[in-house]
């Protein structure tokens, strides 16, 4: 099967961790670009990234790259490609355009020609509301043709239908577990968990379960493409861990939300109603404790979250000695008020802000 270009959006930040996570899942050479991760595969790897990676936000298939100063060159580069192989007459289609750097600079313009050329071979029919999209990017007079394979963005994994105020992202929660060094292996504790989202990602890790297995792809609606090369994973049955997974939060209405999510994620979590200075350690091994606090930002005032952090702080000092401790925030002094020996990860972007993973270890 021939191979092509396939590109991991990532989230800004979390491109390394992503990186490694498509190393470990038996992709050849993933590198890391600009906005994230390339490597050469098939529609099966294709497949296989949205399915099983846990990091990344969407899945790219480049389909063609060229030269073009002119709009009126878009058209037969456009139409040189085998659209024919994978539109369908009638499918559902729209082109999304940006322009940076280029003689081409209006990405209207450049979105009307590409959407003009693709239907003319194709009789696929293009629509605004359309769930499988076609990006053209032209980047100092290069112009890069891709099909979003993905559709809704991959941190809707289908399980979770009730989020708390600021939530976390799926893919973000899992990118800082492993950043943490979770393997599967160690218990986790959020103490702050709002939906649940932290400690249901590391069950499902946990499990081995495919993050993508409740729902489907935009490239499913492509045509030529032979599904016999696609493992056989949706139907994977979870494994056995003997790692637990914890959730707690002093708001009732959010644990019983929690809950329901993770039922619908089929894995068993713990969750409890409980303020944050009541969190104990449970029996076992040391794990790890990872947290997505109030930044100050949108939730919640900077000095009055200083008696938070600090409690927090005391909390894992007295119960929670030996196990690694994670905090995401946007400020360094909140996490200084923790009193915690923490060294701060890259800047991550989090809805319109910059967020980091501080981490280190209690005693």
């Amino acid at each position: 099967m021939k191979k092509f270009q396939i590109f991991l959006v990532a989230t800004p930040g979390l491109e390394e961790p992503l990186r490694a996570e498509a190393l470990e899942t038996g992709f050849h050479n993933p590198r890391i670009v600009p906005g994230g991760v390339i490597f050469d595969g098939t529609w099966a790897h294709v497949w296989r990234a949205n399915l099983r990676l846990r990091g990344a936000v969407r899945v790219l298939a480049r389909v063609a790259v060229f030269k073009a100063h002119h709009l009126k060159q878009l058209g037969p580069e456009t139409r040189a490609i085998d659209w024919a192989a994978l539109l369908a007459p009638g499918t559902p289609f729209r082109v999304e355009a940006v322009c940076r750097k280029s003689k081409l600079y209006h990405a209207g313009a450049v979105a009307e020609r590409v959407t003009g050329a693709i239907a003319e071979v194709t009789g696929a029919v293009p629509g605004d509301a359309a769930e499988l999209r076609i990006l053209a990017r032209v980047e100092k007079d290069h112009v890069t043709l891709s099909i979003d394979t993905s559709g809704a963005p991959l941190h809707k994994r289908g399980h979770k239908e009730a989020v708390g105020k600021a939530p976390l992202r799926e893919t973000m929660a899992a990118m800082f577990l492993r950043q943490m060094g979770f393997d599967g292996t160690q218990s986790v504790v959020d103490p702050m968990c709002g939906s649940g989202t932290i400690p249901i990602e590391a069950a499902e890790i946990a499990a081995g379960l495919a993050p993508g297995r409740s729902r489907t792809f935009a490239f499913e609606a492509l045509q030529g493409i032979d599904r016999a090369d696609f493992p056989d994973e949706k139907s994977a049955a979870p494994q056995k861990n003997a790692a637990h997974f914890f959730g707690s939060d002093r708001d009732a209405g959010v644990i019983k939300s929690a809950e329901a999510n993770a039922a619908r994620s089929g894995v068993a979590v713990s969750f409890a109603c409980k303020a944050l200075s009541e969190a104990r350690s449970p029996n076992g091994l040391p794990g790890l404790v990872l947290i997505n606090p109030p930044y100050g930002d949108r939730i919640g005032d900077v000095r009055a979250l200083t008696g938070l952090y600090a409690s927090f702080g005391q909390t894992m000092r007295t119960h929670f000695q030996g196990w690694r401790i994670g905090v995401i925030t946007t400020r360094e002094a909140l996490v200084r008020a923790c009193g915690l020996p923490m060294e701060p990860g890259p800047p991550v972007a989090h809805g319109g802000l910059k967020v980091r993973l501080w981490q280190g270890k209690v005693g």
